[in-house]
């Protein structure tokens, strides 16, 4: 067992080539009962949650294949805007604002997703509160989890929630362009 999930970029990339293929097909399917703006967003927003599930949740760097349980953290860090990491490890930049931009896609693509609907107005809001539960689902995953080797943080919750509400305000902003309640449902051979 030790050795095959090391993390690291190229684990991600691999897991990001897993999360691309199964939209993709899921899209495809989603094709045969919806217009294809709503499948394609739906199939997109899914993607877009795994995706951030694959950055948070794969290990930053290969890590050994066991973590002391003295070295781990024990509680989370609720050092808001405390120390953190001038650069992000595949791109430079401050860690803050890529956790805000990493939650934008999903915001966005959960209001495309479901605009054309009238229960829009109930899902939208309830999505973004799922986003915001899966923030805090992943940084509990980051402090319970060890062999990960991530840390939880509340700033990251908060961080990543903005960017899930900068998201859907981005997301009804295009809707208001591309009006997805206007395009049909594709005809059945």
């Amino acid at each position: 067992m030790d050795g095959l999930w090391t993390g690291g970029i190229s684990t991600m990339l691999v897991e990001i080539g897993g999360v691309a293929v199964a939209s993709l097909l899921l899209a495809l399917v989603l094709r045969r009962f919806l217009p294809p703006f709503t499948a394609w967003s739906l199939a997109a927003f899914v993607a877009a949650v795994a995706c951030i599930g694959v950055l948070t949740l794969t290990p930053a760097y290969e890590v050994p294949s066991v973590i002391a349980a003295e070295d781990r953290p024990t509680s989370c860090s609720f050092d808001y805007a405390g120390p953190s990491p001038e650069g992000f490890w595949i791109v430079g930049g401050d860690q803050r604002l890529l956790n805000l931009v990493v939650f934008v896609p999903a915001g966005a693509l959960l209001v495309m997703g479901l605009a054309r609907w009238r229960a829009a107005r109930v899902f939208v809001p309830l999505g973004l509160l799922g986003l915001v539960a899966y923030s805090v689902a992943i940084e509990w995953l980051q402090l319970e989890v060890a062999r990960i080797d991530r840390a939880c943080d509340v700033t990251d919750m908060v961080d990543n929630s903005l960017g899930a509400l900068v998201g859907v305000g981005l997301g009804l902003l295009a809707v208001g362009v591309v009006r997805p309640w206007r395009h049909t449902r594709p005809s059945r051979s």
